[in-house]
């Protein structure tokens, strides 16, 4: 039993966007809760993750509304901010950080990061209104592809060899799974 609950103390500091600017290294922060993004990410999480910047680079070079990008801070709240692993945005936002909410996210899962992926982030997601969340399981060669429908993500599919259209307004995408697999 840790020294805060054998003394019935129940103290979690709760940390804002000012305190997390003035730490190093990855982190994310939600509902003023710290999360290491360390270690850094594995070879294999690089690769896909590679793979799918490179594919969605190209399939938004003719989409002069959108564009992909690689983790980078989107601030939702005062204490919240994430940095999604792959990402499309559309529109203009400047700064920063991020300060609406992308299109398509996709999360490389590992063993670190799947439980906070599939609970914590899917439900900040769905609730902030991403229309597309794909959870990448390098291990078992699958995406599970959510659309945002009347609120609530609905499972499209589990891909693996397939390719799917991605709709987001502006345009519309077909992303080929079958080549971000190593």
């Amino acid at each position: 039993m840790g020294i805060l609950k054998k003394l019935n103390i129940d103290y979690i500091p709760h940390y804002t966007y000012e305190d997390y600017r003035q730490w190093e290294g990855r982190w994310e922060l939600i509902d003023g809760v710290a999360y290491a993004m360390s270690p850094q990410p594995h070879f294999m999480h690089q690769r896909v993750s590679n793979k799918i910047a490179a594919q969605l680079e190209n399939l938004m070079k003719n989409c002069d509304k959108c564009a992909a990008l690689l983790p980078v801070d989107w601030k939702i709240s005062e204490d919240t901010v994430v940095q999604p692993d792959n990402l499309v945005v559309c529109g203009e936002d400047e700064g920063a950080y991020l300060t609406k909410p992308p299109k398509i996210i996709f999360e490389i899962l590992s063993s670190s990061t799947a439980f906070k992926d599939r609970n914590i982030k899917y439900k900040i997601y769905e609730s902030e209104g991403v229309k597309y969340y794909v959870i990448v399981d390098i291990d078992a060669k699958v995406a599970e592809v959510f659309e945002l429908i009347n609120g609530s993500y609905q499972k499209l599919k589990d891909a693996q060899d397939v390719a799917l259209t991605f709709d987001i307004n502006e345009c519309k995408i077909e992303f080929d799974f079958s080549i971000i697999w190593p």
